[in-house]
């Protein structure tokens, strides 16, 4: 029996209308205007269009995707926070849904009180929240913290917290979007296994995750969204090998729009060859460069980078701070570049490059930026394959840069 059932489903935005209380002279007036623009295609944006997906009962399936191309939007219809526009969603079982983490939470209660009160938001009893409640404080991290007002808590804190409460839930349905952008390493690493006990106990599950690796290592089957449809449903290994090839763009430079409202941003990723050349060979080294900007202190901040093979895999995974001479990565407002050389370990083949930028308690960045072959050496037989191998290689990091008002 299927769990989740969806037929024809489509949702669709008008850009640019409110959604508050007006009263009927404004509706009248608003219904009106839309028909003078209902020809009008720019006006709408379609997150999903002509979407059908059947999910059986004790299924772990990934979703992936670029940014926008539907995969939350998919989330909430199927957790019922918002109504499609056409087609049917039919659910089979109590849901549960880990995507705005912390929804529910409020800053001037404590701790403890806000596990009872998102608790009961996201659908637990008091009887279930009690019963829980050990677990989800041991979970957290935050025990010492537990009678102190939410406001006090660091972004991080709040997240873990937020995440503990969802993470106890017991439904036969779980919609999971990005948890594992959690925190910080060691709690990633917890929501991993938490969500790898959700799939061994039978739950239909649905994960959404930037994280090609947690996909491949937890989803046997993955379906692939590509503005707003499916592009590709299948075995993981063969989606995942698919949108390795072509879901992420071939290109060796890429630029990052600003972002005002964050502390600091990436601003952009370029991948060198050996001595500048435009292409990556098997036996030379090659340089990853990556422009950020700081505007206050960021206390803990790093960067890092990944690759992934074919499969999905990270083969290598290296940040700055193994490195780091001093306390802060950038500890002053201003433009700064780090560099990273990447020794000639790689075999032959495509590659997927990744950015993590962030502090202790907060990721800013974390996503899969470019896809790059390396070449093999002029010397290499046609017909030689090597094996593949997982690494972690001794990198060096440089970092450059006048911070804004030096002299």
């Amino acid at each position: 029996m299927n769990a989740i059932e969806l037929e024809g489903l489509g949702k669709r935005y008008v850009l640019g209308e409110r959604v508050a209380y007006q009263t009927a002279r404004e509706a009248a007036v608003r219904a009106l205007w839309r028909g003078q623009r209902a020809n009008d295609s720019r006006s709408e944006l379609w997150a999903l269009r002509d979407v059908s997906l059947s999910i059986g009962e004790g299924e772990v399936v990934g979703v992936i995707g670029r940014n926008g191309a539907g995969k939350t939007t998919l989330l909430k219809i199927i957790s019922r926070i918002t109504e499609p526009t056409t087609g049917v969603a039919r659910i089979r079982g109590r849901v549960g849904s880990l995507l705005e983490v912390g929804t529910g939470f409020h800053p001037e209660l404590t701790g403890r009180e806000n596990i009872f009160l998102n608790g009961a938001v996201l659908g637990m009893s008091r009887r279930e929240i009690t019963a829980k409640f050990a677990e989800i404080v041991d979970f957290s991290g935050v025990e010492r913290f537990l009678d102190t007002p939410l406001k006090r808590y660091s972004a991080g804190m709040q997240l873990r917290l937020a995440f503990a409460v969802a993470a106890h839930l017991e439904p036969e349905i779980v919609v999971v979007d990005e948890v594992l952008a959690v925190g910080d390493a060691e709690f990633q690493r917890k929501c991993l296994g938490k969500m790898s006990e959700l799939t061994g106990e039978g739950r239909t599950v649905l994960f959404v995750s930037h994280d090609l690796g947690a996909i491949a290592g937890l989803c046997r089957r993955v379906v692939w969204l590509e503005h707003g449809g499916i592009k590709t449903d299948g075995p993981a290994h063969a989606v995942l090998d698919e949108y390795l090839r072509f879901g992420i763009p071939a290109q060796t430079r890429v630029e990052l729009p600003s972002d005002a409202t964050r502390p600091a941003d990436l601003a952009s990723v370029e991948l060198v060859g050996n001595d500048g050349a435009a292409t990556v060979r098997r036996d030379e080294p090659f340089r990853v460069r990556l422009r950020f900007r700081t505007r206050e202190p960021a206390f803990g901040l790093d960067i890092g980078i990944y690759l992934l093979n074919r499969e999905g895999v990270r083969i290598l995974d290296d940040v700055w701070s193994d490195w780091r001479q001093s306390e802060f990565l950038a500890d002053e407002p201003g433009e700064y570049e780090a560099t990273v050389e990447v020794p000639p370990v790689l075999s032959s083949g495509e590659y997927v490059l990744g950015v993590w930028f962030g502090t202790a308690v907060e990721d800013l960045f974390d996503r899969e930026l470019l896809s790059f072959e390396v070449a093999p050496r002029p010397d290499d037989r046609k017909e030689w394959i090597e094996r593949p191998r997982v690494i972690q290689p001794e990198l060096r990091w440089t970092v450059s840069g006048k911070p804004a008002g030096a002299a």
